[in-house]
């Protein structure tokens, strides 16, 4: 049962806080740490998604660069809300250029054609929902607002993911193609 009382007077106390009680359980220069890797993390991603959004060349380049500049911008949200809870628990979001890529969990490669660009962006979604997942069995009920930010970063990354998977799929057109050539190399065997 809750004691209103003392709820009360707890909330007067470290009132300069803000948003943190004294029912915050987590460690919190733990938890700001990684908050700032996951920044890391994310700008790291956007810069990438940028890059290649504007690299893009092929046949079917003009849909995955649209695909890489919409991932893009949805990784930039990520990195603001990161951002904000950093300063909700009291810390300072760490944009410093020259520690991002030691602190991101996601490398910056830049892949050699469009095939390189979705794989190498497939490969740090799949980084980040691992991160992401750990980072969430960590925190378990000790903070449950961060808890719920990265859940819904989660879910969006896995968005990523299956999107980006989808698109190393080759086109039917181009299979039905493939299997055709194949088919008459057989024949002439």
């Amino acid at each position: 049962m809750m004691d209103a009382k003392l709820i009360r007077k707890q909330a007067r106390q470290n009132i300069d806080e803000g948003a943190v009680t004294a029912g915050y359980r987590a460690d919190r220069a733990v938890v700001l740490k990684r908050l700032n890797e996951s920044l890391a993390t994310e700008i790291v991603c956007v810069l990438r998604y940028r890059r290649h959004h504007f690299m893009a060349r092929g046949i079917h380049s003009k849909s995955v660069a649209d695909e890489f500049l919409v991932h893009s911008n949805e990784e930039q949200g990520h990195a603001d809300l990161l951002a904000a809870r950093i300063v909700q628990l009291g810390g300072e979001p760490d944009f410093s250029p020259a520690t991002l890529l030691s602190r991101s969990h996601a490398e910056y490669i830049e892949g050699e054609g469009l095939g390189d660009m979705i794989r190498e962006n497939l490969v740090a979604e799949r980084i980040a929902i691992d991160s992401y997942r750990e980072f969430i069995h960590f925190l378990g009920d000790k903070d449950s607002t961060t808890r719920r930010l990265l859940e819904s970063i989660l879910a969006v990354e896995e968005e990523h993911a299956d999107e980006l998977a989808d698109l190393l799929l080759a086109p039917p057109v181009v299979a039905a193609a493939k299997k055709k050539h194949a088919g008459k190399k057989q024949r002439a065997a």
